[in-house]
């Protein structure tokens, strides 16, 4: 996730209207009619504000015919409403005392070879991780990658692109938007434990 998209994220969400319609979402699809009788608002207010949350993903629409119904998009609402607490405390931030050091060596040692080329893809979670941390390393931060850039990349680790791929994003290392991918700030990174 980008900062850019954290902070409008937060400016679209400052306002009390907004607020109210994710809140009605949140209890169900509505149209924009019944969201603009709930509030007491005109249809074409309603239409700004829903536009607004559609611009940062937190809402959803389909189409029944000549009607839109809007759904909230939960999973993108506590992505960002969690992303400002971890980029700010310090309780996500571990120190790495020796042995984790030594571990993670380990690891690293056990599913690399001495190429540097993954042997294979790690079931365990904590092991995945770590080979994760330790490929996303090897690229810049800030820099935005198309997916054929991301595929070159991976693969000069593993042939299955696609699932290291998909990793990146579950596990919050990087951040996809149109086919475009950015690595997140560290701070967001799934923790290894």
């Amino acid at each position: 996730m980008q900062l850019d998209k954290l902070i409008a994220f937060h400016k679209t969400m400052g306002d009390a209207q907004r607020i109210r319609i994710v809140t009605l979402l949140a209890a169900g699809p509505k149209h924009g009619g019944a969201l603009a009788g709930i509030l007491g608002i005109t249809p074409p207010t309603v239409s700004h504000h829903l536009s607004k949350l559609k611009d940062i993903n937190i809402i959803k629409d389909r189409r029944d015919k000549n009607t839109v119904y809007y759904f909230l998009n939960e999973d993108v609402l506590h992505y960002y409403s969690e992303a400002l607490p971890k980029l700010i405390s310090n309780r996500e931030e571990e120190k790495v005392t020796d042995e984790k050091t030594v571990e993670y060596k380990k690891i690293l040692g056990n599913f690399l070879s001495k190429d540097g080329r993954l042997k294979t893809i790690p079931a365990q979670r904590k092991k995945k991780l770590i080979i994760l941390h330790h490929l996303a390393s090897g690229l810049e931060s800030g820099r935005r990658y198309e997916e054929k850039e991301i595929n070159e990349f991976i693969t000069k680790f593993h042939e299955d692109y696609a699932s290291i791929r998909r990793e990146f994003i579950i596990n919050a290392i990087m951040f996809r938007e149109k086919g475009i991918y950015e690595l997140n700030p560290k701070e967001l990174w799934a923790s290894i434990e």
